[in-house]
């Protein structure tokens, strides 16, 4: 069995920010899980003395309150401050953008559609910046139940696949006399999307690393599986290993979610070997 990594993968310029925040910012409480990462979020609290709370009535005057990589909504954030609670933001800058985008154009007058799972913690937070409200979609079909203005202002998830949301951008444009697009999907996640695509044409089972409520990890996951058509498993370590899934098999690919740490990574990677040798 050969195993072979994906040309990019693992954590991003966000995730990296927000654990070095946090490690320096010790004897504090993330406000919400600071990434899609149990273990690494465990390292945190064990390492460093970083807690994690997802309640706002928890933090008080003086209190360190660590915003988490997602965002929180703008009212919670606020709430914050009222109180005097020592804010530490760690909110990616890839998704603080998308929270200006929906404060500015909706208060320009535009009615603002958010492609994006409307339960994601990031997208909470980015339609609380909608001043006069948002629509959050996931598919052409759910944008023809709406009635929207002429002006509209288009921003994405950063994690969401971009062939899907030129679907909802080649749907928008024709029907409506503005149509302004913002391309708010992260770098790091096109470069990770594209490099599972490639490492998949060659593997014949593929392995996606990440917390199991992570989008851009399931979002990996199904490229191999969808579009490529072969074996690919979503695991968050290396105890989630099957045997089985290498039986017959040539080439492992692995890659990782923007939330999985390199020693979580390596720990899988041991794993499989002591399996096939």
């Amino acid at each position: 069995m050969k195993i072979k990594l994906a040309e990019n993968y693992g954590f991003c310029f966000g995730v990296k920010r927000a654990i070095k925040i946090a490690e320096e910012n010790s004897n504090s409480a993330t406000y919400g899980p600071l990434i899609h990462n149990s273990k690494e979020i465990q390292r945190l609290n064990t390492d460093f003395n970083v807690a994690l709370s997802e309640n706002l009535a928890d933090f008080q005057t003086g209190d360190k309150a660590v915003i988490r990589t997602h965002g929180i909504p703008k009212n919670e954030l606020s709430e914050l401050y009222a109180r005097n609670v020592d804010v530490i933001d760690a909110t990616c800058p890839y998704v603080t953008k998308p929270q200006q985008i929906c404060e500015e154009m909706s208060e320009a007058g535009y009615d603002i559609v958010i492609f994006g799972d409307d339960s994601h913690p990031e997208i909470k937070g980015v339609k609380s910046y909608a001043t006069y409200g948002a629509h959050v979609v996931t598919s052409v079909a759910e944008l023809e139940k709406l009635h929207l203005k002429e002006r509209i202002a288009v921003v994405a998830q950063t994690t969401r696949k971009v062939e899907n949301y030129l679907e909802i951008c080649n749907y928008l444009i024709p029907r409506y006399k503005e149509v302004r697009v913002f391309n708010t999907i992260c770098n790091a996640t096109f470069e990770n999307q594209d490099a599972v695509r490639k490492l998949a044409q060659e593997a014949d089972v593929m392995i996606v690393i990440g917390g199991m409520n992570s989008s851009n990890t399931k979002q990996l996951q199904s490229i191999a599986y969808e579009e490529q058509k072969i074996d690919s498993y979503h695991i968050e370590g290396a105890d989630d290993l099957d045997e089985s899934w290498f039986e017959g098999k040539e080439l492992c690919g692995i890659s990782a979610g923007a939330s999985t740490p390199d020693w979580i990574i390596q720990q899988v990677v041991d794993g499989i070997k002591a399996m096939t040798k």
